[in-house]
């Protein structure tokens, strides 16, 4: 069974670009790893510093192996300094996929 993890964190606008570069090492990162289908964020262009965050794992054990990265550490290691708040993210169990 895949699982998707979805929701929003926000940015201060003013910190955002500068929070872009660490951003995308930390997308090229987890696509690297085994078992990630699908990592993406978005800024939401209806409310500044809104960001929108997307992922799709093969199983559960892949999940937990990208939480116990040194980039999730590092990762995470950022976020005081860029002021990252409000995380908001919801795991779904997926047992059926089919296109619309």
């Amino acid at each position: 069974m895949s699982v998707i993890i979805a929701g929003t964190v926000r940015v201060p606008p003013a910190n955002l670009e500068r929070f872009k570069p660490h951003m995308r090492e930390m997308l090229a990162a987890s696509r690297a790893e085994d078992g990630c289908l699908e990592y993406s964020y978005a800024e939401d262009v209806a409310e500044p510093g809104l960001v929108r965050v997307y992922e799709m794992w093969r199983d559960q054990a892949c999940l937990d192996a990208h939480f116990q990265t040194p980039h999730m550490a590092t990762w995470r290691s950022h976020w005081p300094e860029f002021k990252v708040s409000d995380r908001r993210l919801r795991l779904y169990e997926v047992s059926l996929e089919r296109p619309l």
